[in-house]
Order: structure tokens, then C-alpha cells, then sequence
């Protein structure tokens, strides 16, 4: 899958996420965009899953008729995420195009 970490996830997690192609916002040079506008050029570009830690995502964005799939972490703390790489690597590989999961952090 071809996955893009928005600005707050933490970079190392993509050392867990062993046979995905990953890359950050920032590496994609898309660091000014908005949510919906990020949501639209990381679909455009072929992003299967977007990992994300704004919880308010799914508030601010009309989220229906999505082809990119959405995680929300429920932290921005890479200690704390570390603790939850498992359900991390489970929820990524289950997805289905246009799913949104939420991955408590605890």
C-alpha cells in the first residue's frame, strides 16, 4: 500500500510498516495544504491510506465517497504510539479503500 503520514505522525512508525511504500507530508512537498485539500491531491496521487493524528478530521471533512482510507492515532506521543505499533500494523493492513479507523493509544 502506498501510505502517506500526515504532519504529526511520527516518522519512525514507518519502519513498522514493513512491504508499504510511506511518505510524509512534508516529503511530498504538501506541507501547506488543508485537510480537503490534502485529502484530494494524496487520492489524486494514488495514496491508499492516510495516517493521520487529528481526531477532528472526521468533524471537519466530509469524509463519504473517499477512495483513500483514513487512520486517526489517538496520540502524537511516539513513546506511547510504540506501545501500540501492533494495532497499528493490523488496522493498515485490514483496511479497505474509503474505511476510517480510529487506533486508541494507550
Amino acid at each position: 500500500m502506498k501510505i502517506l503520514f500526515d504532519q504529526g505522525t511520527p516518522a519512525p512508525l514507518r519502519n513498522h510498516l514493513d512491504g508499504h511504500d510511506v511518505e510524509t507530508v512534508y516529503e511530498a512537498g504538501w506541507s501547506q495544504l488543508e485537510n480537503g485539500d490534502l485529502l484530494e491531491v494524496a487520492e489524486k496521487d494514488g495514496y491508499d491510506v492516510l495516517i493521520t493524528t487529528d481526531q477532528n478530521l472526521k468533524y471537519q471533512q466530509n469524509l463519504t465517497d473517499r477512495s483513500i482510507a483514513i487512520i486517526v492515532l489517538k496520540s502524537t506521543s511516539w513513546p506511547l504510539i510504540q506501545n501500540s505499533i501492533t494495532d497499528i500494523t493490523t488496522a493498515v493492513n485490514g483496511l479497505s479503500p474509503g474505511d476510517y479507523q480510529e487506533v486508541s493509544i494507550p
